[in-house]
């Protein structure tokens, strides 16, 4: 996977919570959807793992000046940029 043409390494954890969020761009998850959705349902992870992981997916991500495609939304959970468009 690329970005602004440069090489991303991700873990396979924060491999499948960026394509999870980029299925529905915009569209805000709670962190027990993001769990259910990437660690599955039969799995206890506490809700801050997801915390944990979408800072390492933000730091594989975002190097120099390109814009944070991962949107935080207070009190509710994490979205990816619809406006983002692959630009960056």
């Amino acid at each position: 996977m690329r970005r602004a043409g440069r090489e991303l390494h991700l873990g396979p954890t924060e491999y499948k919570l960026l394509e999870f969020l980029m299925r529905a761009p915009g569209r805000v998850f709670t962190r027990e959807q993001l769990l259910d959705g990437v660690w599955g349902h039969d799995v206890y992870v506490d809700e801050r793992t997801v915390d944990v992981h979408i800072g390492r997916l933000r730091k594989a991500v975002n190097r120099g000046r390109a814009r944070d495609p991962i949107r935080t939304v207070r009190g509710m959970g994490y979205a990816f940029d619809d406006q983002f468009g692959g630009r960056g």
